[in-house]
């Protein structure tokens, strides 16, 4: 249901700055001519004329000025790209491959294409890692297929947003080969920066414009729904007027340039027909995708409500912690690791929640999911992401790391997509035991 590059149609070329990623050399593309020119007979063929200097293409005809200066653009890009990848040290072909093998997704019924694996800024950039590191990651991540990055106007207090700018900004690439998401709800201390009033969300995407340094963003979220709840107030027609608020203040700022699209986050299934409904009553624009927690331990929403909206408006999801914030990876299976999430300031939930009693068997299940994850010849985290990335209605899964190394292994989870086959999932689902009882359809 969704067309993907590795489905029915030749694999994407590459975007921005760099030719990394496709299958022909540049001889191939261009038509240069590799062999040197002989003086002797030409065994009857047609002499191409002698043009000192002008590269020749495949037909033995001199390239014309646009061809040749695409050639040379493409020369100083593929230089350029293996000085970095030097550094980084990783080798042309490790980042061809990768690349060659990212898929990409329509998001949900929309038109915009969005790799199926994106970045996202959560507790990392801005707080966990340093600028330099969050650079590292970002443009491997790029140079990798990824094409989407997410951020929201609380990470880091704003500092997410100024980090992923700054980094946009110095990379240079081009604003149309990639897609940027940021979230309004919790903006500042005032009563007045927070929340999903006209006012803070034109305000507030302002403010992450201006943090983020680009003049718009591809996908605004409503971040979680207003808290102010309708039912608290007494106004059973204050939810109606609360979604035409909402509706309206996103309708402007796509109309005013500030964003192409936008979206919910957190929002229950309900309350996304609602604002949907909203839309068309009124002709406003309704939203595209909803953002949602999605693991092997929290199913029921992505699994047996976003599929319906799928079919039914059009909604797509984008899914975050497929690791179950580092979980899924083992790592908590004896300790705590100080350098880890868990540890983190403002993370004692976390801790708490993977000592406790749930903790503990969810990690147990990790375990018994090991063998299965060495059969298919991957890591258990590889496994978790490929497992979120065959829903139905997904259109792409948002990875949180670290490191480098964590997002090149992370990056390999695509190559498991295609090995998870109706029984690799049911006997999954016999481990985990915590199947939501629905029809669900397999994106492998």
């Amino acid at each position: 249901m969704f067309a993907s590059s590795s489905r029915g149609g030749p694999a994407p070329m590459s975007r921005g700055s760099t030719g990394v990623g496709s299958k022909f050399s540049l001889e191939e593309l261009y038509g240069l001519n590799k062999k040197s020119k002989t003086r002797g007979g030409d065994g009857g063929q047609r002499r191409s004329p002698k043009r000192q200097g002008v590269p020749l293409g495949s037909d033995g005809e001199a390239l014309n000025s646009l061809q040749r200066a695409e050639a040379t653009r493409c020369c100083l890009e593929k230089r350029r790209m293996e000085s970095y990848l030097m550094e980084a040290g990783m080798t042309v072909e490790e980042a061809e491959r990768s690349q060659s093998s990212m898929r990409h997704r329509n998001l949900g019924k929309s038109g915009l294409r969005v790799s199926c694996l994106g970045l996202g800024t959560w507790v990392t950039f801005g707080s966990q890692i340093s600028d330099e590191v969050a650079e590292n990651v970002l443009t491997i991540a790029y140079e990798n297929g990824v094409n989407l990055f997410d951020t929201a106007e609380v990470y880091a207090s704003g500092k997410a947003e100024k980090t992923l700018g700054n980094i946009l900004k110095s990379k240079g690439w081009r604003r149309s080969s990639y897609v940027v998401t940021t979230k309004i709800y919790w903006g500042g201390q005032a009563e007045t920066e927070r929340g999903l009033s006209r006012k803070h969300i034109i305000e507030g995407l302002k403010g992450s414009l201006q943090r983020l340094q680009l003049s718009y963003v591809d996908i605004v979220f409503a971040n979680r729904m207003d808290a102010n709840s309708p039912m608290e107030e007494g106004d059973l027609n204050f939810r109606v007027f609360l979604l035409e608020e909402i509706v309206r203040a996103m309708t402007y700022v796509i109309n005013q340039g500030m964003a192409m699209y936008w979206g919910t986050s957190r929002w229950s299934a309900m309350e996304i027909m609602e604002a949907y409904s909203v839309a068309r009553q009124f002709n406003l624009i309704p939203p595209v995708c909803e953002q949602a927690e999605y693991h092997m331990f929290q199913r029921e929403k992505v699994e047996t409500q976003l599929p319906e909206l799928y079919h039914k408006i059009g909604v797509g999801a984008i899914t975050w912690s497929p690791l179950a914030c580092g979980l899924i990876t083992g790592k908590y299976e004896e300790h705590v690791p100080e350098n880890c999430r868990a540890a983190m300031k403002g993370y004692q939930w976390l801790k708490e929640k993977l000592q406790s009693e749930d903790g503990k068997k969810q990690q147990s299940k990790v375990k018994a999911l090991q063998p299965i994850a060495e059969r298919l010849g991957c890591t258990v985290a590889q496994l978790a992401i490929a497992w979120c990335l065959r829903s139905e209605g997904v259109s792409s899964v948002l990875l949180g790391v670290s490191s480098a190394e964590q997002l090149i292994e992370n990056l390999g989870s695509i190559q498991v997509l295609t090995q998870l086959t109706p029984q690799v999932t049911q006997e999954i689902d016999a481990v985990l035991g915590n199947k939501p009882n629905a029809k669900k359809e397999s994106r492998a």
